[in-house]
């Protein structure tokens, strides 16, 4: 989870059994969107954000050729909590980190 992940979402996901682990928890709250996104690829995880920027780097390494672990992002204001418990939920239970290596998934899924 990035660091600006309301704390009620990854609440709830770790009452549905989903393995969170957030930026906070993990000591790099105060790393740059790369170095957090360098941080999750090493530990194999999927990032979560709202932040705008986060989306921009996956896609910039994209682009680059260069292998990030995974992004799902969701605009602050367009989906609501509930649906992106839900949809990270289902990411975590039907699939795994490895089926993520360089996919940009932008929620609600379709």
């Amino acid at each position: 989870m990035d660091v600006h992940v309301p704390y009620a979402i990854t609440t709830a996901l770790l009452l549905r059994g989903v393995d969170v682990l957030t930026a906070q928890e993990d000591g790099s709250r105060k790393l740059e969107d790369a170095a957090l996104l360098d941080r999750a690829t090493m530990l194999g995880r999927i990032m979560f954000t709202r932040d705008d920027d986060l989306p921009r780097e996956g896609a910039a390494r994209q682009t680059r050729g260069e292998t990030f672990s995974g992004i799902i992002y969701a605009h602050q204001l367009d989906v609501s909590i509930g649906q992106r418990v839900i949809d990270i939920e289902l990411v975590a239970k039907a699939s795994d980190s490895d089926e993520w290596i360089n996919r940009l998934e932008y929620l609600p899924l379709k």
